[in-house]
């Protein structure tokens, strides 16, 4: 296995594309396919930045792909407890707060959609009513289970100990699985590996494998077959687009857009855009994840309450300087405070459990020596429960004696797995 070390400090430039991809989906949403909150066609609203926003879909795309890099990386060297602690941590403060603001805002103004009753609600804080089939708070959450099941399956990796061998295979059976899958046509398939994203997640470790170790032939070669396997999928995604927007998708426009993204990526792994360390890129990582959780319903609900009182570009400048200040309150103020709260209370968790099957497990007792043959008969010599030690004369009569069949004792000094104290 490579020794190389891994470079060091945070990749600023992750959080700058992070947000380029939030953005382009919100451009999505609101100006590429919002025609139930405008109250007409986005192609006659929007004529000029509507060809543009409609491929706003693919920004997706573009996270898939950061999420393989940024979950390969932060998931090196870490154990499966820390591995889950960082995940929960990570993902559910913002999303908590996303799903009761954004159920409040629909209860108080249920202009674009009706409020969910309550237990659809309390569903939808467990990240998994998509598979429940349950309906979502908000269409925007569909990502998230598509995201939670990469971290299913790479945390086998992670169990078993992240090491440069174990991800180029596991890109290599989850490349073999996805194709398997879409052949079966099995619906239980098609959900565990997820073939249609699935290729994103592996060409982002491919690449982060590619700044740990360097590039070589075989990572080339698992990237490029991500890339193949993304191009012939974006066709059907395209068709399904169009049919949101309102105006066709092309394969030739979102086959080189895509590219872009890899080659963007590619440039991060191979070290060229390492100069790029401004401060406020990784403001804009802090932003990314909880503009992404706001911007749907509560963006269509503001649109449907203003529009046509408030311009349209006035209401849409208006409402993106909103939700990116909402989405720095939610990091600064929810985010951070309750993400230390969770790590620090799953650890303490963690540990606590590791620490009963420590004692509840069994302590073997030392074997027992047999005793030596007898020089006159050459059968073993009787054992007596204690050894005298021989004395000189000149001693004092003491009998120093050692038990024999005592199992050790715990001195509650064991050593425990220490946990590092993560994500764009």
């Amino acid at each position: 296995m490579p020794s190389a070390p891994p470079r060091a400090g945070r990749l600023a430039v992750l959080d700058g594309l992070r947000l380029f991809a939030a953005l382009f989906v919100v451009a999505f949403h609101w100006v590429g396919g919002g025609e139930n909150a405008w109250g007409k066609s986005p192609t006659e609203l929007f004529h000029r930045a509507h060809p543009f926003a409609a491929y706003g879909w693919m920004g997706v795309h573009l996270f898939f792909l950061i999420s393989g890099f940024v979950i390969c990386m932060s998931a090196w060297g870490k154990p499966l407890g820390e591995f889950f602690v960082s995940r929960v941590a990570r993902l559910y403060p913002a999303f908590w707060f996303a799903v009761l603001a954004t159920s409040g805002v629909v209860a108080l103004l249920p202009l674009h959609k009706q409020p969910l009753p309550v237990p659809q609600v309390a569903l939808n804080l467990t990240m998994l009513a998509e598979p429940l089939n349950g309906p979502l708070v908000d269409g925007v959450y569909w990502t998230l289970w598509t995201e939670l099941k990469f971290y299913l399956l790479f945390a086998i990796v992670v169990w078993r100990g992240v090491t440069y061998r174990r991800v180029i295979l596991f890109c290599v059976l989850w490349a073999v699985a996805s194709v398997l899958a879409t052949a079966s046509n099995s619906d239980l398939l098609l959900a565990i590996f997820t073939p249609q994203y699935s290729m994103f997640f592996v060409g982002g470790i491919a690449f982060y494998l590619m700044y740990r170790f360097g590039p070589n032939p075989l990572l080339w070669c698992i990237v490029g077959f991500s890339w193949l396997h993304t191009q012939y999928m974006l066709a059907n995604q395209a068709t399904i687009a169009g049919g949101q927007t309102g105006a066709p998708q092309y394969w030739w426009v979102s086959v080189p857009l895509v590219t872009l993204f890899y080659f963007a990526i590619a440039a991060v792994a191979l070290g060229w855009l390492s100069w790029a360390r401004w401060r406020w890129l990784t403001v804009a990582g802090a932003l990314t994840y909880p503009l992404y959780l706001l911007h749907g319903v509560i963006g269509f609900t503001m649109i449907r309450w203003l529009y046509p009182a408030v311009p349209k570009w006035v209401l849409l400048s208006g409402l993106l300087t909103g939700m990116l200040l909402l989405s720095w309150l939610v990091h600064r103020y929810v985010e951070r405070p309750v993400s230390t709260l969770l790590k620090r209370g799953l650890r303490r968790s963690i540990a606590a459990v590791r620490a009963a099957s420590d004692e509840s497990s069994p302590v073997e007792p030392p074997p027992v020596a047999a005793p030596p043959a007898s020089p006159a008969t050459g059968s073993p010599a009787p054992v007596s429960a204690v050894s005298p030690v021989e004395l000189s004369p000149a001693e004092p009569a003491v009998v120093l004696v050692k038990p024999t069949g005592i199992p050790a004792q715990r001195t509650g000094l064991e050593s425990v797995h220490a946990e590092p104290a993560h994500h764009a």
